[in-house]
């Protein structure tokens, strides 16, 4: 099988700009069909695959997937159901399964859950080694995630970004260019834009995506984090206060809602000219695209703000997939996940994406979709930018508990809603980190 360089990576991606929808079943099968010659890995006789995946915000991206690994079920004699649900029933639904050693085979997952059970999945090192030999290397962040104690316990197939998304015509009636890159300046926005009656806001619910983006970016932008590099819990801090007293006072200013809001309410409400400014995937620009092209006219995208460590202290959702130990057919699903992480599939799967999701192998940073829209272009760099949610401790048990149980999501909305006072939350906010950082 050809080694393919960054070139051929391009050059194929501009070659199947039009995506999955380009290409006719017949001639998806027939790659399929010459892949799978040479495959590393040879299903074994009889298989059968379930996948359980979240469920698309992006349309195309959710047709392309499911052509892609119908196409791959076919040439190999693989029969595949695909499954999908909501983030909030997806992680549970996943444990249970890794719990009892019955459901699905393979889980397109989301942050890194992989951890709350890593000796219940099986190691996709090989898979690994193979892809990221062939496309450049894994980003740090992506690598990070899905290894542990040497052991790839997943595969970082994708990265979302999770940047801001604003009205330009709003921004610029608050007295600004663009999206302010300082923390004052991003302060003096908000009061602005609610000052005009045209409000940003962002999720204080229990959001897996949304919410825990934008709360780890303001605690780390203000130097705070939840624990040290010795894993010792750090979060009651000045530097967290500083942080709560921050998202005090902005969240006078927030659009009305936002105590309840989970991942999908933002969108909603940006796309109903309820808010101006919040954090999100591309998902709202396409779905503005489609359904109300005057509002995607008026938008565009940003980094979040530079705090006081003056580098991107940004955290980006990653969307893993893995592998239950219990699978019957393990080198089936070893199959399917290296192809649809080579050149023309993924080439593929990130065209249809239109930017919702990001790759995690170098190769493929000039990928064409970031150009041929400079709307887009911010999200390219997630995976650049994005520190792990165990920061600046370890990615283990304690990190992914303390994140299942939004103890930083739960800490700001506190503080922002005014229950409690910044100092009680990050009191409080110490007391639950400990319950999981104790040894």
């Amino acid at each position: 099988m050809r080694k393919y360089t960054r070139r051929d990576v391009l050059k194929t991606g501009a070659g199947l700009a039009v995506g999955a929808a380009g290409l006719s079943s017949a001639q998806l099968l027939s790659m399929a069909r010459a892949w799978a010659q040479d495959s590393p890995w040879q299903p074994e006789d009889g298989a059968e695959l379930r996948i359980l995946r979240w469920k698309r915000f992006v349309e195309s991206e959710g047709e392309a997937f499911l052509r892609m690994v119908n196409a791959w079920g076919e040439a190999n004699g693989v029969a595949i159901r695909v499954d999908s649900e909501g983030f909030e029933d997806l992680r549970p639904k996943a444990a249970v399964a890794a719990n009892v050693g019955s459901g699905p085979d393979i889980v397109w997952s989301i942050h890194a859950d992989p951890h709350l059970y890593p000796d219940k999945l099986i190691d996709l090192k090989d898979v690994a080694d193979y892809l990221g030999g062939k496309y450049g290397g894994w980003a740090p962040v992506a690598e990070g995630y899905s290894v542990r104690d040497g052991r790839w316990i997943s595969l970082p197939y994708t990265f979302n970004g999770n940047m801001l998304n604003y009205r330009v015509s709003h921004v610029n009636e608050a007295g600004f260019d663009s999206v302010p890159e300082d923390l004052d300046g991003f302060m003096q926005l908000m009061k602005g834009l609610h000052a005009n009656g045209t409000p940003g806001g962002f999720a204080l619910g229990n959001a897996s995506g949304d919410g825990n983006s934008w709360t780890h970016w303001l605690l780390w932008s203000h130097g705070g984090k939840m624990v040290d590099e010795e894993n010792n819990v750090v979060i009651n801090s000045p530097e967290t206060v500083a942080a709560l007293e921050y998202i005090k006072e902005m969240g006078q200013y927030f659009a009305p809602g936002t105590a309840s809001w989970l991942d999908g309410h933002n969108n909603k409400a940006f796309l109903a000219g309820q808010c101006s400014l919040t954090n999100n995937g591309i998902s709202i620009y396409a779905a503005a695209q489609r359904e109300n092209p005057d509002i995607a006219q008026d938008m565009d995208h940003a980094y979040w703000p530079v705090g006081v460590t003056g580098e991107p202290t940004e955290l980006h959702v990653q969307f893993p997939m893995m592998v239950y130990s219990y699978t019957q057919y393990p080198n089936a699903a070893k199959s399917l996940l290296a192809w649809l992480m080579e050149a023309d599939q993924y080439n593929t799967f990130l065209q249809e994406s239109v930017g919702y999701l990001t790759h995690t192998l170098n190769a493929y940073d000039n990928h064409p979709v970031w150009e041929e829209d400079p709307k887009r272009l911010v999200f390219r760099d997630a995976v650049k930018r994005s520190l792990k949610y165990s920061y600046a401790g370890d990615l283990g048990y304690q990190a992914s508990e303390a994140f299942a149980d939004f103890v930083v999501v739960n800490m700001v909305a506190e503080a922002a809603i005014g229950t409690k006072t910044p100092q009680q939350a990050a009191e409080d906010a110490a007391r639950r980190a400990e319950r999981y950082y104790r040894s």
